[in-house]
C-alpha cells in the first residue's frame, strides 16, 4: 500500500489563468472596435486604436500563459 504524498496544486490567481484573461482581452478588443465605429463622441474615436491595440497586445502575451 501506498501513501499519497503529493500536496494538492494551488490555484493560480484570477490575473494569471489563461481562459478568464483570453475573454477579458478579446472584451477589450471589441469595445475598441465598437469606439471605432461609432459617430458621436470623438474623444471615443481617438482612443479606439489605443483600446485595439492594447487588447491586441494583452491576448497575444495571455495566449502564451499556460492552461
Amino acid at each position: 500500500m501506498t501513501i499519497d504524498t503529493t500536496t494538492p496544486r494551488k490555484k493560480r490567481p484570477f490575473f494569471l489563468r489563461r481562459g478568464p484573461m483570453e475573454n477579458i482581452a478579446t472584451a477589450l478588443i471589441a469595445i475598441g472596435f465598437l469606439m471605432l465605429f461609432q459617430p458621436f463622441a470623438l474623444v471615443l474615436y481617438t482612443y479606439s486604436l489605443v483600446t485595439l491595440l492594447a487588447g491586441t497586445v494583452m491576448f497575444i502575451i495571455v495566449s502564451k500563459f499556460p492552461e
